[in-house]
């Protein structure tokens, strides 16, 4: 798949066969992006979201990686690189959770995991962006949203403190790399969600976990993954071209 000459904005999102991923592909399409997602393996799932995209006349790529794993990350772009064209807007989507545990249950092995995948796979994922954007590799600019968490605040106790601490390695990255590429033509902010309605909950062991907890929000109801979306579409956009390093918590002021 060719981009048409015309077009210049080129988006890989990772983890975008679901939930928020998935509506910030769909999301970014409708914007005019040509779209790569990536999936760890669901490939039907990847295919849906692909051919919602298409069918509308928009530009998507599903390919399979795995963020956890630096070989299929350098894959990812190469792919890109040879069927949409050199990147122009990166989303750290792809993240994992275990089911819950306290952090006396937990073995180094689930830690790692989590911490793998949602820390370093979007260093590495931010690398190879930086490598391509920046003006000091002969790029044009470009943008990162990070999907950070309000659990990186909040903690998640007896729940998920392993995913909750990889997601405040998150914030401090976005920071860091903000300060670092911002005179190279890139930047860098996440996007922070409270309890939305996605299947992560599912994984974690406690599907019902948004109906369960929605009366503590102060707006009494879970979030969607399109308001999540939208946030970050803006913080891609131009309309924030003067936001770098920051933060919004979509997260119905929990």
């Amino acid at each position: 798949m060719t981009l048409p000459s015309s077009a210049s904005k080129v988006l890989i999102v990772t983890g975008g066969s679901r939930g928020i991923g998935a509506a910030i592909a769909r999301l970014a399409a409708q914007d005019g992006y040509a779209v790569c997602l990536s999936y760890l393996g669901n490939r039907q799932a990847a295919d849906e979201v692909v051919a919602a995209i298409t069918g509308q006349g928009g530009t998507a790529l599903a390919v399979q990686a795995n963020v956890a794993i630096e070989a299929d990350v350098v894959r990812l772009f190469a792919e890109v690189d040879a069927s949409l064209g050199r990147v122009t807007a990166l989303v750290n989507n792809a993240g994992i959770l275990e089911r819950q545990a306290r952090v006396d249950d937990m073995d180094a092995a689930r830690i790692g995991r989590v911490l793998t995948t949602n820390v370093i796979g979007s260093f590495i994922c931010a690398r190879e962006a930086v490598r391509r954007m920046s003006t000091r590799h002969g790029g044009a600019g470009g943008a990162i949203v990070n999907l950070s968490s309000r659990a990186a605040r909040l903690g998640s106790p007896g729940e998920y403190v392993d995913y909750a601490a990889s997601k405040g390695a998150i914030d401090t990255f976005t920071v860091g790399l903000a300060k670092e590429v911002a005179a190279e033509g890139i930047r860098v902010n996440a996007v922070s969600p409270g309890i939305i309605y996605t299947s992560i909950h599912a994984s974690g062991g406690d599907p019902d976990r948004v109906d369960r907890m929605k009366e503590g929000i102060p707006m009494k109801r879970g979030g969607t993954a399109e308001e999540v979306a939208k946030a970050v579409l803006w913080l891609l956009s131009d309309e924030s071209s003067y936001t770098t390093g920051a933060t919004i918590d979509v997260a119905g002021g929990r």
